[in-house]
């Protein structure tokens, strides 16, 4: 493998940079939205008796405790509840479109190495043939060992850009799969609070 590598010639550097941090990227990713993903499942099971049983305080202050971004719209909405149901769903929609940029958070570098590999592995492809033309060139020989570095150096470079571009997208429609149902689980939460808040019993 390594041998693979080194024989692509200098722009395997410049790929495996760019797989390095998609793998680092990756990494936070996972954590940041596994973390938010349980914390958010934790406070959508309790918020709703706190906040019928305790009142709005006691959400609110429920809400403080919890870096979940359902609780943040919580926290938002609650705050206006005196200024009507009007206010209270503007804040909502207010609130659940930045933490919905939050948790995009990072995805365009992902999206950025997903097409710069590909794009650095078709440079090497086209130094490599001219590396590979240069030789023919300087030989005034056509023979097949005369060409097999540049060819050689054009494939391999090809190859683990698309590679790289592979994994990482994989990846990519991993972490958006997981954005889009936390979405869900926004939106839900926002019309339970909106039907909860409706309760005229809810004390303040």
């Amino acid at each position: 493998m390594v041998k693979l590598f080194l024989d692509g010639g200098p722009f395997m550097w410049p790929i495996l940079g760019l797989f390095i941090i998609g793998l680092v990227i990756v990494f936070a990713r996972v954590y940041a939205l596994t973390t938010i993903t349980s914390k958010t499942k934790a406070f959508t099971k309790s918020i709703k008796n706190i906040l019928l049983e305790d009142g709005i305080s006691s959400a609110l202050a429920a809400c403080q405790e919890s870096t979940s971004p359902v609780a943040a719209m919580y926290s938002e909405a609650l705050r206006h509840y005196d200024k009507g149901f009007e206010k209270v769903e503007k804040t909502l929609d207010t609130i659940g479109a930045l933490e919905m940029t939050f948790l995009e958070k990072n995805q365009i570098w992902l999206s950025t190495v997903i097409v710069l590999a590909p794009m650095m592995g078709f440079t090497g492809t086209v130094s490599g043939m001219v590396n590979a033309f240069q030789d023919i060139a300087a030989a005034n020989d056509m023979s097949p060992a005369v060409v097999a570095s540049g060819i050689s150096e054009a494939l391999l470079t090809t190859l683990f850009g698309l590679i790289v571009a592979m994994i990482i997208q994989i990846f990519q429609n991993f972490f958006l799969f997981q954005i889009d149902n936390l979405v869900i689980d926004m939106e839900r939460s926002s019309l339970s609070l909106m039907d909860d808040l409706e309760n005229k019993e809810i004390k303040k």
